[in-house]
């Protein structure tokens, strides 16, 4: 029953996302008139590109066609390249997925190793070490760090290149294309990585000194358990519950919301579309990433809620 009322509300945030998305973008700004102020673009091609977008028919009227044609799986036709949105999101995702998959997991593994050996030496140097350096990455902006890490590995030491998937004008296949997309791939992923793993390492750090004062693990020690064995069996499992809630919210919003990462790395995602659609005032292409985003967001809520339920028993009763 508990699975039930989760899938139903995930589906009702879902359909309020969909007709909010609507009229969203149709309150900033209004399609006629930017076409209108297009001097490249005579009369009779406005009144042309009006009427084959259905931009001529009533705000409900474009409401229907729309809620039919995403419920159909048709996002509509991009305002710049006249692609289909769904083409559009799919060749950009892809690339997003890479940086963001592999950011999100090593920064899951490493932030809360780095939390709990903090938390495990608390008050002592080691500790005060690793979670100042955390609070301070924590407190960089994601832009201010890449900037620093082309500073450092693009400039100071030229090792790695600075933007692009791949070497501009690049035939490679194989093997080869797949190491000149890694090559490129190291400064964002480290980026994202880093931003990351310090909110996770504190976050862990917090758990685990709560876990450590629980009455079960002084319980543990009492009985004479060897300190890895509570900690391995007792103090970890427990304080990383808080942590996979955190871990999974920001997978969707990391998918969703890479976009300064993306393009101070011209890394040709998710981020970049959505710039390259803003700055175009793509209304069918920005309604489709808004989609898209809060799909995701919520998916990632939905997979968390349940697998909390799985790892914490208590939840479920």
């Amino acid at each position: 029953m508990r699975i039930i009322k989760r899938l139903l509300t995930a589906i009702g945030t879902l359909a309020f996302v969909l007709c909010f998305n609507f009229f969203l973008f149709r309150a900033v700004g209004d399609p006629k008139q930017d076409l209108a102020r297009n001097p490249k673009l005579p009369k009779a091609a406005q009144d042309a590109i009006i009427e084959q977008r259905g931009l001529d028919q009533n705000q409900w009227v474009q409401f229907k066609h729309y809620v039919d044609d995403t419920l159909s799986g048709d996002l509509g036709r991009s305002f710049i390249t006249n692609r289909p949105v769904v083409d559009e999101l799919l060749g950009a995702l892809p690339d997003t997925l890479l940086i963001a998959g592999v950011a999100t997991i090593l920064a899951s593994l490493i932030g809360p190793w780095v939390g709990l050996h903090a938390a495990w030496k608390r008050g002592r140097a080691r500790d005060t070490l690793l979670t100042q350096g955390c609070v301070a990455l924590y407190a960089i902006p994601v832009f201010w760090l890449g900037m620093l890490l082309i500073a450092a590995f693009a400039q100071a030491v030229p090792l790695l290149p600075t933007g692009h998937a791949t070497e501009p004008g690049s035939t490679a296949t194989g093997f080869a294309h797949a190491a000149d997309v890694a090559q490129h791939a190291v400064l964002p992923i480290s980026t994202l990585t880093l931003g990351l793993l310090a909110q996770y390492s504190v976050n862990m750090r917090s758990s685990v000194v709560a876990a450590m004062q629980e009455d079960y693990v002084l319980t543990a020690r009492a009985v004479g358990l060897r300190p890895r064995t509570i900690r391995r069996r007792h103090i970890v499992p427990n304080a990383l519950l808080p942590v996979v809630t955190v871990i999974g919210l920001n997978l969707g919003f990391v998918l969703g919301g890479a976009i300064t990462v993306e393009a101070l790395f011209s890394w040709p995602g998710i981020g970049t579309l959505t710039m390259q659609a803003i700055q175009g005032k793509d209304y069918p292409l920005l309604q489709g990433l808004f989609l898209l985003s809060s799909a995701m967001v919520i998916m990632m809520n939905l997979a968390t809620d349940l697998l909390y339920s799985r790892l914490d028993p208590r939840i479920r009763d």
